[in-house]
């Protein structure tokens, strides 16, 4: 394909089910690719979906396949009340995620849910999906997926940091793109928080005003995850099996729940950026909010912390799977084997071309 000027929909749900974040962006590619946000809404989930996402990793795999069925209408449905609410017209695909169900690679394993055909049908638009199952089935980790995006669109940032459900972070070493999970983050802050009857921790004011709990924080850094080299990946399943016992097995205040699980994530992002004395940190993602923890890993790290425009800080993973759409469609490389750990690069995704 050599058009080279795409107006594509990036579509994002992550693990802290924060809502599903619907960008309609414009990609340029001359020399470097541009990119221009035109419209961009977080959709908060409605309470039955909310429910049913969180408890995904508890269902049969029939189960899982009627949920899947229901999640693609019901994903088809946000997306296009966003392209009627904002009279979009020019629609070169729709690039979406969908929601990871099920995600461990070392079974070669990996299910998002809201990847079938049907969604190219339903929206009568070319639909780009799916970007995780073929790296897998390479011998990779499956993700994270968006580090590409962060060398083609961010490249001028030594490392990019996403804080959301987990925290993420990519950067050059030896002329190689490498990324990874480092922690889990607000899928843990805002399962507690909830219990408080707040959607999260506003500012990490919550956090602020607990006390860390030095065992469980021992604990907590000692799980070994954090021994293992890269590439690595975590998903919901591995905090529900190793982080949320242990947090409750001290029948702790949430207060110290919150502010021991901010130092653990400040400690290990810290270790990550440990001998980078002079080197700049974009960071993107809901925990960009949280200014307690933001507080709290400047006090760790030298690094300069480089928060951008809201736009950015909220959308960036939607509108990189917006270019992974568009590498895809022109049968580039959209991600890489030294991030992933997959036999080889490769262009990842499926694509379902509506058939008018």
């Amino acid at each position: 394909m050599i058009k080279e000027d795409f107006k594509v929909m990036g579509v994002m749900s992550g693990t802290s089910l924060d809502g599903i974040d619907v960008i309609y962006a414009n990609f340029k590619h001359t020399d470097v690719w541009n990119f221009s946000i035109i419209k961009a809404e977080t959709i908060p989930y409605t309470e039955k979906w909310l429910d049913c996402l969180k408890h995904l990793v508890t269902y049969s795999k029939k189960e899982l396949e009627i949920i899947d069925q229901d999640y693609t209408v019901y994903l088809a449905n946000v997306i296009q009340q966003f392209i009627e609410k904002y009279k979009i017209t020019d629609i070169d695909a729709v690039c979406s995620h969908g929601h990871t169900a099920l995600h461990d690679p070392v079974q070669k394993f990996t299910y998002q849910i809201g990847n079938l055909p049907k969604l190219a049908d339903l929206l009568q638009k070319d639909v780009v999906c799916d970007f995780r199952v073929q790296d897998v089935a390479l011998g990779g980790q499956g993700a994270p997926l968006v580090p590409i995006g962060d060398a083609l669109l961010f490249s001028n940032y030594d490392f990019c940091l996403n804080l959301g459900g987990f925290a993420n972070i990519s950067t050059e070493v030896s002329g190689e793109r490498i990324a990874f999970d480092i922690c889990p983050v607000n899928i843990i802050l805002n399962h507690y928080v909830q219990t408080l009857g707040f959607d999260y921790d506003d500012g990490g004011k919550l956090a602020s005003i607990g006390m860390v709990h030095a065992e469980l924080l021992h604990q907590l850094n000692a799980l070994p995850f954090y021994k293992a080299d890269y590439p690595k990946s975590l998903g919901l399943e591995w905090v529900v099996q190793n982080i949320f016992p242990l947090i409750d097995a001290h029948n702790l205040d949430v207060h110290d729940i919150l502010r021991t699980f901010v130092e653990h994530i400040a400690i290990q992002i810290a270790k990550i950026l440990q001998n980078s004395t002079s080197s700049t940190l974009l960071i993107t993602g809901g925990g960009a909010y949280n200014m307690f923890l933001i507080e709290r890993l400047k006090s760790l790290s030298t690094c300069e912390i480089i928060i951008p425009e809201a736009a950015v800080v909220e959308y960036k993973e939607a509108l990189i799977f917006g270019l992974l759409g568009i590498l895809k469609l022109k049968d580039q490389i959209n991600c890489l084997k030294s991030v992933t750990g997959a036999t080889e690069n490769h262009s990842t995704g499926v694509i379902y071309s509506y058939i008018k």
